[in-house]
Parts: structure tokens; C-alpha cells; sequence
């Protein structure tokens, strides 16, 4: 028992002071608990930020929020693979353990990253599904089953990130707007609703970064932490993307 409570876990983290300082890595030592996770062991630096040397220092900044891989907040890359912290179980990783920013965005701060990018590209495909006032409009026009539910496996996007850090075309050279919002407007688009912006969000996705930019590399669809088909939907949207030019150039929008 006693030698169970001096078990403890390596972080090597990496770390930056501000946005504009150099990054520098700092190795932690934390003592271990079964089945803690990664967001555990950062806790427990927050809790006593002593470093491997024995040296006092700041603590790790990191986001989190739900600690259910729900809402992406904690997104970063373990031992070299971006992915949700608070799914990350200590358990089943190689130690030392490294944790990094994700490197597709500006670092802010130790492990929180700048993701504007993401919430710029939301307003750009117009995810959200628009109604007339804020009063009770009753219920929604209904979906058939099997698009509900294929619809539904779409609507599990977080927001997280990984998917951009993970495509080789997201990257500073390109202005990619990256997987997910490739698939988001598919998901939009079902919406009887949604489906009244349809046009909008295709000739969002036609215009420079949209996607053209996309390689077929699908490393998106390996590492989305939810499982959303990715690939299926980026193969959907240049369907859709294609009909829509035709549309476009015959200035016939509203055919079927």
C-alpha cells in the first residue's frame, strides 16, 4: 500500500509564458491514482506547481469544461496525438507523459490555444438554423427517422479542434477552413428549416478555403474523438457543391 501511494506519473509539458514569448518545457512529477486522467494529473500541478526539480513555479494553464468529451474545451496533444484530456486516461498512456498546444493554433497561454478561426468559419457556413422570434413557435417540422439519425451522428461536433490539427492542409500557408466545416453544413442543410440557407452555405463552401482545400488525406476521420463520418459528408458537399455551381451558372436556384 505504501508503495502504491509513491507511484507517481511524469508530465513533460510543454509551456509558454504569453503569446509572444518562447515555449519551453517543464517536467512534473504527480502522485498517482487508478484511473486517474490526464485532466487529474493537471490538477494536481494547479494544486502544489512544484516541478520535477523541486522548484516552485507557475501553474499549468490549460481550458476544460464538462470533463465528459462533450464540449472540446480541453483539447491538446498527448504524446503526440491531439485528443480530449479528460478522456485520457493515464492508465493507458506511454510515460513520460508530453502534453503540447495544438499546433494549428496561436498559443495563448501553456496549453490554451487561440481557436477563432473555428467560430469565424461557424458564422461563414451559417451553422445555425434560423426562426422567427424568440416566442414558442410550437413544434419544428419533423425529419424522417433515418435521416434523423444520420443527422444526428453529425450534430456530436464539439467544436474541439482535433480534426483541424490532425488535416495536413490546415496550416499556416493555407486558409483551409478545416473538416468540420465541411460536414456541419450537410448537417444544416438536412433541417427542413436549415434547408431555406442551403444555397448560402454551399456558396460559402465554394469560395476560396472551402472545399477545394480539402486533400482526401482523412486523418480527420481517425482521430474525431465523437466519430462523425467526416469523409462521408466532405463526398456529400462536393456533390452538393457541384449542383449548386450548376445552379449558380444556369441561374436556376430553385430547381430540383
Amino acid at each position: 500500500m505504501a508503495e502504491q501511494e509513491q507511484k507517481t506519473v511524469t508530465f513533460i509539458i510543454t509551456r509558454q509564458d504569453s503569446p509572444d514569448s518562447a515555449p519551453y518545457k517543464e517536467t512534473f512529477n504527480v502522485p498517482y491514482k487508478k484511473n486517474m486522467n490526464v485532466i487529474s494529473g493537471l490538477m494536481e500541478i494547479r494544486k502544489n506547481p512544484v516541478n520535477a526539480k523541486g522548484e516552485k513555479t507557475s501553474p499549468v494553464q490549460w481550458e476544460m469544461n464538462c470533463l465528459e468529451e462533450v464540449c472540446g474545451a480541453c483539447s491538446m496533444v498527448i504524446n503526440g496525438t491531439a485528443r480530449q484530456s479528460c478522456a485520457a486516461l493515464v492508465d493507458e498512456l506511454e510515460q513520460p507523459i508530453r502534453l503540447e498546444p495544438m499546433a494549428t493554433f496561436p498559443v495563448e497561454r501553456d496549453l490554451i490555444v487561440d481557436r477563432s478561426r473555428m467560430f469565424d468559419a461557424l458564422k461563414r457556413i451559417k451553422a445555425w438554423i434560423p426562426i422567427d422570434g424568440t416566442y414558442d413557435l410550437g413544434p419544428g417540422p419533423r425529419m424522417p427517422e433515418k435521416k434523423r439519425q444520420w443527422a444526428y451522428e453529425l450534430s456530436k461536433c464539439m467544436t474541439c479542434g482535433v480534426c483541424l490539427e490532425a488535416c495536413p492542409n490546415v496550416n499556416d500557408k493555407s486558409d483551409f477552413i478545416g473538416p468540420a466545416f465541411l460536414s456541419l453544413p450537410r448537417l444544416y442543410n438536412a433541417h427542413p428549416t436549415g434547408s431555406m440557407n442551403k444555397s448560402e452555405r454551399l456558396n460559402a463552401l465554394m469560395e476560396d478555403g472551402g472545399i477545394t482545400g480539402c486533400g482526401n488525406s482523412q486523418n480527420c476521420v481517425q482521430v474525431c474523438p465523437k466519430g462523425i463520418p467526416l469523409t462521408t459528408s466532405i463526398a456529400a458537399m462536393n456533390r452538393a457543391t457541384n449542383i449548386q455551381a450548376f445552379k449558380n451558372f444556369f441561374g436556376s436556384d430553385n430547381a430540383h
